[in-house]
């Protein structure tokens, strides 16, 4: 255990964070997603809401400030609608996080999302059971 590191944060996870780059991309999935057929690097958060990790992330994590859209979502199926309590939730974390809540998330169709999660950093597969809960995080620089 580490002071001031919140106990959400797995050792595998801070590892994660701590080696990516500014630009490099992290999924924050929810428990029907995917990841082990997406990505080669899937760190396990059973049993973790999104927003709580959320929490936990982003006092430790930049957000790119260099790009549009630094939260990326999914888009929801035509036919299909998106549950708009699950972005207030999340920028609500953010916030509450001390991060900028107005920040745009940009929306990516499904199989879009699914390509682009192949290339994240790592995928983290969490306990969320919102549809559509899926995050993506960009990194940016560290405020020193």
């Amino acid at each position: 255990m580490l002071n001031l590191i919140s106990p959400l944060l797995s050792p595998e996870l801070l590892d994660a964070l701590y080696r990516m780059g500014h630009g490099d991309e992290i999924l924050l999935a929810d428990a029907h997603f995917p990841g082990d057929r997406l990505n080669q690097r899937v760190i396990r958060a059973d049993g973790l809401k999104i927003p709580d990790l959320l929490g936990a992330i982003l006092p430790l994590f930049p957000l790119d400030k260099y790009v549009d859209a630094p939260l990326i979502m999914m888009a929801a199926v035509p036919g299909d609608a998106l549950d708009p309590q699950v972005e207030t939730d999340y920028r609500e974390a953010i916030s509450q996080a001390g991060q900028n809540a107005a920040l745009l998330i940009e929306r990516v169709e499904r199989h879009a999302f699914y390509e682009r999660a192949k290339t994240n950093f790592a995928i983290v597969m969490t306990g969320e059971l919102a549809k559509y809960g899926n995050l993506i995080l960009k990194k940016g620089h560290a405020h020193v």
